[in-house]
């Protein structure tokens, strides 16, 4: 996302933010929000003149949000409408950065719900462990990918696979994700859960280790980690016995291996 994109966004979240924190049913606005959000990109997607007119920089802010309130005023929420004007006053780089953003903000409104309801964290891990089991079935995550498959035969697909497991909100953002993927169904998941952890103001570190670690592992791994980068951390566990031992820990684009497979490699590697 080019500067100009970046900045309106950041002034769009918090816009958001602001209108979801004053918001009297603060859970059932944020989660409308978000549909609604969702809805409003389905549109954009279906009509590329609106979507570039939505975007042009050569109109003015109140031409932009003017359109915005004719086309959607009597389709949104009083809410979702002050969303959508203020961000169509912002200045996008693209029509696409426009789009992508207001997915954003989706996402972010439907997050708020969760946190509001306490769910945050569970939001977190089950997005997190959906894209685990994704990992596993490589041939669901196959038919979620098919860019020949349309959207809501995708969604179906998906729905069936996390009745009555998932929140639903959790179930809101995998349904959505999956419809308008941005990756792969994998990475997207990944990014969703990351998104949950950053609006607890924690960092992940995604960590691999050869046997389960419990409860009291976790906790000293998060306390270490968080010395070590300075943050809180939100710590994605799963298990690979062919590490042998040990674990390896990524946080961003950085990766610890301390893992008995890991040192014996390089073992092998200074040996040659």
């Amino acid at each position: 996302m080019h500067a100009a994109s970046r900045e309106a966004l950041a002034n769009a979240k918090q816009h958001l933010d602001t209108l979801l924190s004053g918001s009297t049913n603060a859970v059932a606005v944020a989660a409308q929000t978000g549909t609604e959000l969702f809805d409003v990109v389905e549109v954009l997607d279906g009509d590329r003149g609106l979507r570039v007119a939505v975007a042009d920089s050569s109109a003015t802010p109140e031409q932009r949000s003017g359109l915005v309130t004719a086309v959607f005023g009597t389709k949104v929420t009083q809410v979702t409408l002050d969303a959508l004007t203020f961000a169509a006053a912002q200045v996008w780089s693209t029509p696409r950065e426009l789009r992508t953003g207001l997915v954003e903000l989706g996402r972010r409104a439907l997050l708020r719900a969760a946190e509001q309801q306490n769910q945050l964290a569970q939001v977190e891990d089950e997005l997190f462990r959906l894209g685990r089991i994704l990992d596993d079935k490589k041939q669901l995550t196959q038919m979620l990918g098919d860019r020949n498959a349309t959207p809501a035969a995708k969604r179906e697909l998906l729905a069936k696979v996390l009745y009555g497991k998932v929140s639903s909100i959790t179930e809101a953002l995998a349904l959505q994700v999956i419809g308008r993927p941005d990756s792969n169904p994998i990475d997207d998941m990944a990014h969703l859960s990351s998104l949950a952890a950053g609006l607890e103001g924690k960092t992940v570190a995604h960590v691999v280790s050869a046997v389960q670690l419990d409860k009291a592992q976790e906790q000293a791994l998060v306390e270490k980690l968080g010395r070590i980068y300075g943050r809180k951390m939100s710590i994605h566990a799963e298990v690979d016995p062919s590490l042998l031992g040990g674990m390896v820990v990524r946080v961003g684009d950085e990766v610890i291996d301390g893992s008995t497979s890991g040192k014996l490699e390089r073992l092998r590697a200074n040996l040659v």
